[in-house]
């Protein structure tokens, strides 16, 4: 199959993403005002409650089975690779252009969590809807395209919830610490009025040591080492008090809270399903008992699509305000993501197919690849607004790489695609 017909197979559920993103735009700028930011916060609940775990449920209870499961174990070591050599390149990103304190987390989370779920939901089905698909007939090709991508929504939620949410955490609670202690260095000196019994007092406190604050002619680099050294006296402090099955609970529980969660109870509950032959035939069957039940699913599953992509563009439109994030660091995301990443991910993708690490299905094998080239994971807006940091930077950040992402997805799938056929 030749390149060009490859890349219009790409192209087209790219551009039907970019239609209804632009609609969901439209309806959320003050002209039509529709679909302000309470309204997508209100249908975003929804489609996290109801519609994605219905998709994943539909899709994953008709067509996994138990030996799929088994053989689809390289998956998750393929999403763990992605944030550990994203994660890596976003530090150097750090380093080397020296945000501002509170943008590190942020920068470092847009490199390293791709939007494994609601990206891959819309684009793999409608690639396998395309009639120059290289993936095989529509049919089988969409019900294994949509395990493939239920399987990533279930894994990327796990990893961005507990990798990408304490990424984040830390470098707010760094910069807050930051914050205070300047805040401090810039109270007035009130004391001027003091009486020399109040200066013997200060002056036996200041023997004893008591004094916690730096100088006030501190600078703003020793200000944040003080911090640093502080947090680590701190932090080993409380290590020696909390004990190892403290800290393996809270990671535990941190885990089972994202575990129970909508859309990954309907991924799990959909494998089940899908492995055990006779509640699958309990509920798919031609005469199932339950037969309605899962056309009710699938039912409520046709709103997802649509909903998710409308909102992924009135998010957008507060990227369009202004910011005080550097261009070099938007160039520098941008090319780690959809340059040296998807570079990286041929390579991994490879390795494994050679090694035996894979199954030799092509669509199976451009689900991998493709985890390394999308645009940051959409949780991440979520986390900087819980925090109450860096939203407008990463509105500007968000509207920028899915931008880019309409061209480097489709520039990318074609390679992939191409490499594949």
């Amino acid at each position: 199959m030749g390149f060009w017909t490859l890349f219009e197979v790409a192209s087209m559920p790219i551009l039907q993403v970019l239609i209804i993103g632009s609609v969901g735009a439209f309806l959320a700028t003050g002209y039509c005002n529709i679909l302000p930011a309470d309204a997508r916060k209100s249908v975003n609940k929804i489609v996290f409650v109801a519609f994605t775990p219905s998709l994943m449920f539909a899709g994953l209870a008709q067509t996994v089975t138990l030996q799929d499961m088994i053989s689809w174990w390289f998956m998750p070591v393929n999403i763990g690779l992605t944030f550990l050599f994203g994660g890596i390149l976003g530090w150097l990103v750090v380093k080397i252009l020296k945000p501002k304190q509170h943008l590190e987390g942020l920068i470092m989370a847009t490199c390293s969590s791709g939007n494994l779920g609601n990206l891959l939901l819309i684009v793999i089905p409608a690639i396998c809807e395309e009639d120059g698909s290289p993936f095989g007939d529509h049919a089988s090709c969409g019900a294994s395209g949509l395990s493939y991508a239920s399987l990533s929504t279930a894994l990327g939620g796990i990893f961005i919830w507990t990798y990408t949410y304490q990424l984040i955490r830390s470098s707010v609670t760094k910069y807050y610490a930051i914050q205070d202690v300047k805040d401090v260095i810039k109270v007035p000196n009130k004391e001027l009025d003091a009486n020399k019994e109040t200066h013997l007092l200060k002056g036996e406190d200041q023997e004893h040591g008591t004094s916690s604050f730096p100088p006030s002619n501190s600078t703003g680099e020793d200000v944040e080492k003080q911090v640093i050294v502080s947090q680590e006296s701190a932090g080993s402090l409380e290590d020696g008090k909390e004990s190892f099955w403290a800290r393996v609970a809270g990671i535990a529980g941190q885990m089972m809270k994202e575990l129970l969660s909508p859309p990954t109870l309907g991924a799990i509950l959909g494998f089940v399903f899908g492995a055990v032959p006779w509640l699958k035939n309990f509920l798919t069957g031609d005469e199932a008992p339950l037969r309605v039940v899962q056309d009710s699913v699938k039912l409520l599953a046709n709103g997802t699509i649509p909903c998710i992509t409308l909102i992924l563009g009135g998010n957008l439109t507060r990227g369009l305000r202004s910011s005080g994030i550097k261009p070099s660091i938007i160039i520098a995301v941008i090319c780690v993501r959809y340059f040296i990443l998807p570079l990286i991910g041929i390579a991994v993708v490879k390795a494994a197919s050679n090694l035996g690490f894979v199954l030799s299905d092509p669509l199976y094998l451009y689900v991998l690849m493709i985890q390394f080239t999308l645009p940051p994971a959409m949780n991440i807006g979520t986390m900087t607004e819980l925090f109450n940091v860096g939203q407008e930077e990463c509105s500007v950040l968000f509207l920028w790489t899915y931008l880019f992402a309409a061209l480097a997805l489709t520039v990318w799938s074609t390679i992939y695609m191409w490499l594949l056929s």
